[in-house]
């Protein structure tokens, strides 16, 4: 699970600091590939199935008797501003609806985005569902919060949406990487140095020491980004919720009422803290799970090891798809290892946006600007 963050830098950026474990995969046979013109080895790219995926559209939207819309992250992607821009070119191509459904499979990511794309939807439908057969974890639990229902699957859950930040200032791990500081950890971490200071009777400050390891400007950087992550549930959940109090106690509920952010919210749990959460149809939540094996197959990592030093990467990381268009985003840069700093490095990003259609049954990818 991929606790909410937001971050100073660009969704892009935040991949490049995830850790450089996800290479484990890197001998994984790849469904294609292409070329170098240099002669070296081929590189990996992904397969494009949009005639799959259509086709499993078309049955569930026939089943739901109502549009559909999909929101889905590899296990690498994360919810972005750029998704927001994805969305409008989907909703554009299918009009405003009265009663649209949204299938969303995401880790998480900016909050701040899920926002906006609820601020989007709410423009084109006048009633919004969403569908939850597996994980919709932090910030993507944020988006569903825009729905007037959620349906969940028997393997459905939503998360916790407490904050983490990874700051400029923010301590450095074993990688050399930054990394992220909750507001929760802070919490815990004085608390506990105040129950052992009444314990034996010593006054103390805990922030004089705490101030050595996580610098003040990280503290309160922190505590801003949690009180905007509760105005962030709190504007989603007026969209469709007029109860004020209400949406206050799911809102106070998510960012501090459980002790881990993975906390897993399950069917049973959503309707205890107040969402209209309901079970999703056995046959829709299968033919959900059979679109999502096609996405995961698309968004398989696609990595090609030149040396132990120097990687390139083509893989898919997010995927946004309504009748008849589907747009993706595609990773294509070059990883180098720089061992003098112990990090990896970015060289000639073209990572962007794809657009595949289906032109008289025939696939056609182009680019699709969101700048």
């Amino acid at each position: 699970m991929r606790r909410l963050c937001f971050n100073r830098s660009s969704h892009l950026r935040a991949v490049v600091s995830r850790k450089r474990s996800l290479y484990s995969l890197r001998n994984m046979p790849s469904p294609a590939s292409q070329p170098r013109k240099n002669g070296k080895q081929p590189v990996k790219v992904p397969q494009i199935l949009t005639k799959r995926t259509q086709e499993v559209l078309r049955k569930l939207e026939s089943k739901l008797d109502a549009p559909l819309v999909t929101y889905w992250n590899s296990p690498n992607g994360a919810i972005c501003g750029n998704d927001v821009i994805g969305l409008y070119g989907i909703l554009r191509s299918i009009g405003r609806q009265e009663h649209l459904y949204l299938f969303v499979k995401s880790d998480g990511g900016n909050g701040q985005s899920s926002l906006r794309m609820v601020n989007l939807l709410r423009q084109y439908v006048k009633r919004l569902t969403v569908l939850v057969p597996q994980e919709c974890s932090s910030a993507a639990t944020m988006l569903a919060l825009g729905a007037d229902e959620i349906l969940m699957g028997p393997l459905a859950q939503l998360s916790a949406v407490d904050t983490s930040l990874t700051h400029d200032l923010s301590p450095i791990d074993r990688d050399n990487d930054r990394v992220s500081v909750s507001q929760d950890e802070l919490q815990r971490v004085v608390r506990l140095w105040q129950k052992q200071a009444v314990k034996n009777d010593v006054a103390s400050n805990p922030y004089q020491s705490l101030f050595n390891y996580v610098h003040p400007l990280v503290v309160g950087a922190v505590d801003r980004i949690s009180a905007l992550s509760t105005k962030l549930c709190l504007e989603i959940l007026s969209y469709h919720m007029k109860d004020a109090k209400k949406a206050q106690r799911i809102s106070d509920v998510l960012n501090s009422g459980y002790p881990a952010h993975s906390y897993p919210i399950t069917l049973r749990e959503a309707r205890r803290i107040g969402l209209n959460a309901e079970p999703l149809d056995d046959d829709v939540n299968q033919l959900l799970f059979e679109l999502n094996e096609i996405y995961a197959e698309m968004g398989q990592r696609s990595a090609t090891d030149f040396d132990e030093r120097n990687t390139h990467d083509n893989s898919i990381l997010n995927i946004i798809e309504g009748r008849g268009m589907q747009i993706f985003l595609q990773t294509d840069k070059d990883w180098f290892y720089r061992s003098e700093e112990r990090r990896w490095v970015v060289l000639n990003d073209k990572t962007g946006w794809r657009k595949a259609e289906l032109v008289k049954g025939k696939l056609v990818v182009s680019v699709f600007h969101v700048r």
